[in-house]
Parts: C-alpha cells; sequence; structure tokens
C-alpha cells in the first residue's frame, strides 16, 4: 500500500510524534509511505528511516488560507507521481488539503481527530472528515458525534501507542547522571512536565503548586520541557513566585525518554487534551502519572493505582497528589510498574500501526 500522511508540521508535539511514529511502523510492515507538512524538527527523523518527505505550505491555522489551495495541487502532482493509494490527514488544515486533492484524484482520504474543535459553523457544513475517522479516544469519539455530528459508523477508536522497549531502558548511575547534567538538575527529587507551552497545557497551575509543594520540602525540582508562546509568561512567573531556583526550562527534545528516566513524577495539568501521548510514554517509563480529568486521559489513569487524576485548575490538589507519592517510595514504585503494565497490554505501537492498517483496508474497500 502506498500511503501520504499529511499534517500542518513536524514541529515537536503529539501530533507531529503520532505521524512519525505511525510512518515508521506501517513501513516496518512493508507499506510504502511518506509525509507532507511544511518541515519542522521531526523531518530529521524522517530522513533517518528513509520515509519520503513533501514540503507543502500548511503552517496556518485558517481552513480558507490560499495556502491550502497551493498545497493541494502540489499534492495532487504528487499523488499521481507516485502512485498514492490513500491518504491520511491529522488536522483540520490537513483534512480540507485532503478533500481538494481527492475531488481531482479521487483517491480516498481517511482522518485523525487527536482533540476537541470548537463546533464552528464551517465545520458544520464542510465536514470533510473523509471515508473514516479516527478517534484517539472515547472522550472525543463522543465529541465527534455529540458536538461535530459525525456519523457513528464512520467513526473507529484507535488508541495512541508508544515503542515501549524505547522507554524500558534501564540507564545505570552514570547515564542518569550525564542526563541530569544536560538537564541543569542537582540530585534532587525531580517532578516533570514534556509537553508545549501553551495555555491548554496548564503549566501555571503545575507552577502554583510547585510554590505550595516548596514552602514544604526543598529537595524537589521540577523539569518542564518544551517550547511555545507562554514560554516568557511562565519564566516571568517563577520569579514573582520566587521558585526559579527549583524550576528548570528546557527547550523541546527528540528523545525523551532520556528525560523521563531521570523524572520520579509525570505530572500533566491540562485543561483539554484528546487522549495524551506523553502520559503513555511516562507510563511506558513506570512513571506515576498526576494529571488533570479531562478529555481522554481518565483511560489511561486508574485513580490511586497508576496515578491520580485530578480536577483541572487547581494547584492544591496537585500538590496534594504530589506529597503523596514523593512521600510514599512503595507507593510510587507500584504506581510505575502499574503504567508500565497497561502501557504494554493496550497501548504499544505494534497494536496501534495493527489497527491502522485496517482502517485503510476498509476505506480502500468502500
Amino acid at each position: 500500500m502506498k500511503i501520504l500522511i499529511v499534517t500542518s508540521h513536524l514541529n515537536f508535539g503529539g501530533i507531529s510524534s503520532y505521524s512519525v511514529f505511525l510512518a515508521k511502523k506501517l513501513k516496518e510492515k512493508g507499506h510504502n509511505v511518506f509525509i507532507a507538512s511544511s518541515g519542522g524538527d521531526m523531518v530529521k527523523e524522517l530522513k533517518e528511516d528513509k520515509i519520503g518527505h513533501l514540503k507543502v505550505a500548511l503552517n496556518t491555522k485558517s481552513e480558507l488560507h490560499p495556502k491550502i489551495i497551493l498545497s493541494s495541487f502540489r499534492i495532487v502532482l504528487f499523488l499521481k507521481a507516485n502512485k498514492i493509494d490513500i491518504m491520511h490527514a491529522q488536522s483540520r488544515v490537513s483534512q480540507v488539503t485532503c478533500y481538494l486533492a481527492s475531488l481531482f484524484t479521487k483517491i480516498p482520504y481517511i482522518t485523525t481527530c487527536h482533540g476537541f474543535f470548537k463546533p464552528k459553523i464551517t465545520r458544520k457544513l464542510f465536514k470533510f472528515w473523509g471515508i473514516k475517522v479516527i478517534a484517539i479516544s472515547e472522550a472525543v469519539r463522543a465529541h465527534l458525534v455529540n458536538d461535530l455530528k459525525v456519523p457513528k459508523d464512520k467513526i473507529v477508536m484507535i488508541h495512541n501507542g508508544v515503542d515501549i522497549g524505547n522507554f524500558k531502558r534501564n540507564y545505570n548511575n552514570e547515564e542518569k547522571e550525564s542526563i541530569r547534567k544536560e538537564f541543569s538538575l542537582t540530585k534532587a527529587i525531580v517532578v516533570g512536565i514534556i509537553a508545549r507551552l501553551s495555555s491548554v497545557k496548564g503549566h501555571i497551575y503545575l507552577l502554583e503548586a510547585a510554590k505550595l509543594i516548596l514552602n514544604k520540602r526543598k529537595d524537589i525540582q521540577f523539569l518542564i520541557i518544551g517550547d511555545g508562546p507562554e514560554e516568557s509568561k511562565l519564566k516571568k512567573l517563577t520569579k514573582t513566585l520566587e521558585i526559579e531556583e527549583n524550576v528548570v526550562f528546557h527547550k523541546s527534545i527528540l528523545d525523551t525518554a532520556q528525560a523521563l528516566a531521570v523524572m520520579d513524577i509525570f505530572v500533566m495539568p491540562s485543561i483539554s487534551e484528546g487522549l495524551g501521548l506523553a502520559i503513555l510514554e511516562a507510563m511506558a517509563s513506570s512513571l506515576p502519572v498526576v494529571a488533570s480529568n479531562v478529555g481522554g486521559i481518565y483511560s489511561l489513569i486508574s485513580e490511586g493505582k497508576n496515578g491520580y487524576l485530578l480536577t483541572p485548575k487547581n494547584p492544591a490538589a496537585i500538590e496534594d497528589a504530589i506529597l503523596k507519592i514523593i512521600n510514599n517510595s512503595q507507593l510510587a514504585k507500584d504506581m510505575g510498574n502499574l503504567g508500565q503494565k497497561i502501557c504494554e497490554k493496550d497501548f504499544s505501537l505494534n497494536v496501534f500501526a495493527d489497527q491502522v492498517e485496517k482502517v485503510y483496508t476498509q476505506a480502500l474497500k468502500s
């Protein structure tokens, strides 16, 4: 099968990781896979795995931008030249682009819905979902049906998957010490988050919780990995809260496994989340997780067993959950072990790729 995955960009983030990991697994399964995007940090990884990349101008949030029309024509030429069988859109912009390309070529496409869309009139009038829609969680499936009126029989629920082996590696003390130096960490307890620095990820509530925690314990560092529009605001907040000595900011990274290897607790205080690929990676790394009970996160965290689910925007609840884990080493170990087992059983990258492959086959048949 010849497959073209279309996404807005390949900068670090959940949708980019989804696209790249899927492309790699599909190639391993014998398919010829390409990705079309406006480029980004992860293009280098595609080159290393010899996965073709078509650069198109999809770096816009407007589904009516002229770039989409120009990009769709480029994709039409690519589809014909490479005899592509199916397209897979990863965002609203790429969804519209695939729709236009499909009009000219009759090549079918499917869409993955990674989160929650505002029910704008354009999304209701111009649906452009393709033959099938993959929802990454039950919460996203319900959103598609109830808010965007997507027919139930068009939707397939497929959880994200992670490469468990990449996160199960045991780093020795020397390796961990080297990683700690790279991230400017001491030997303190490390509470971490890996996420784009945007308001929807709730970093502000983690920092406010950090202030509460540090009033009680000083032997904790907070590692915040990511880039985004909230960076200067968050750094200013750490100074206002007078906690900058215990908070480390680091740019986005490709090898998240190394960063997770030196964390003791992973926190995701999101206001909205489709599922949470970063949470899955933390679970695969045997880390207890503290996360907001929003979107599809509830399908990953079993309350009090492999982590804690909290009401969003609640620094006091974050503080309480983190201190419970820090003050009970056996609880932390048990939570981490269970999280990894859940990941291995239900969220492996192989199972994920197999399920997506089946959707392609169904779409081509229909």
